[in-house]
């Protein structure tokens, strides 16, 4: 007779619903649900009732960097997690018939769709690492200053229009601003050249990639030079979509992805367009065989990042022999 092995242990999908205090936890679509605290020693509890059971998948919504901690201790743990956009969670269970909504029937309804993802050929794909420590920093960083930024155009916004004793204290504020800008900046240049010196040194050899596209890229695209070229312009969103039905042709259009990474993108090309000869070239071209500016822009993004990626997956800087239109 032989021992006990792992196969003989039930496999099952693991939901995890997760809100600032609190995590709750369905083992299995429809197994129980059980509340930890979102800490350390919630954590601990949590890989104690996993480690009685043959864990296929956790899948969690992303939600704001509430979920960041526990997604990286059950990694860490040997688990795959797998962290979804929410409107692809909110659309599953509509999908299911599940339209009202706690904590508790969000948890079951993740597990039911790490159930699906789990049986999916590409599985793997949505499975990614989290973040080390310093991308973290790097990316909480970048997300202040996009907070700045925002701010700013608001309060010069409102200069415009603010009565004569309302603008001393915009401007007070403006020139606030404006300093703690300059501090992130720096804090931001200081985490790259600490951490990912080699890294930028690839992203910068390119005309029209600056510091802040720099940045958001190193810590908002962590898997840059680990995919194909659809695969990362899927995933940022600058791939276009088919929209298509019987005899119809659709217009195509890009959509989804990460919003952030496609922003930095957008200024990286505009820029690009002007001053990057190989980017310029082929924008010009599409100009000229009567694109709309737009869509031609948007192809100077996709074709800049698939650069980019081929470049880090190489490990070789730019070079305009080798990326002519």
């Amino acid at each position: 007779m032989t021992g006990l092995s792992n196969t003989s242990i039930e496999s099952i999908t693991v939901g995890i619903d997760v809100a600032k205090n609190m995590i709750e936890v369905a083992i299995g679509p429809n197994g129980p649900t059980l509340s930890y605290g979102n800490n350390g020693d919630g954590f601990d509890e949590l890989l104690k009732k996993l480690a009685a059971h043959q864990v296929g998948l956790v899948v969690m919504e992303a939600t704001g960097g509430l979920e960041s901690a526990v997604a990286c201790a059950l990694q860490a743990a040997g688990y795959a997690v797998a962290v979804i956009n929410p409107r692809q969670a909110r659309d599953f269970a509509r999908a299911m018939g599940q339209l009202a909504k706690t904590d508790r029937i969000d948890a079951c309804i993740l597990a039911q769709l790490a159930q699906v993802l789990e049986r999916h050929p590409e599985r793997n794909k949505f499975i990614k690492p989290q973040p080390t420590t310093e991308q973290q920093v790097l990316a909480a960083l970048v997300a202040r200053r996009r907070q700045l930024i925002a701010m700013l155009v608001s309060e010069r916004n409102r200069l415009a229009q603010a009565h004569p004793l309302a603008k001393k204290s915009i401007n007070k504020i403006v020139k606030v601003l404006v300093k703690e800008l300059e501090r992130i900046d720096s804090d931001m240049a200081s985490q790259v050249r600490s951490n990912f010196a080699d890294l930028s040194g690839l992203l910068d050899s390119v005309k029209g990639v600056g510091p802040t596209t720099l940045s958001t890229l190193i810590a908002e695209l962590p898997e840059l030079g680990q995919l194909t070229r659809r695969e990362v312009s899927a995933l940022v969103g600058v791939a276009p979509l088919n929209r298509d039905s019987g005899a119809m042709r659709g217009r195509r259009t890009i959509f989804g992805g990460r919003g952030s990474v496609r922003q930095a993108l957008y200024m990286a090309a505009l820029v690009a367009a002007h001053h990057n000869p190989t980017i310029k070239v082929f924008y010009n071209r599409l100009v000229a065989a009567g694109k709309p500016k737009k869509v031609a822009l948007v192809a100077c993004m996709r074709k800049l990042l698939t650069i980019l990626n081929a470049m880090v997956k190489a490990g070789k800087p730019w070079d305009a022999s080798l990326h002519a239109t």
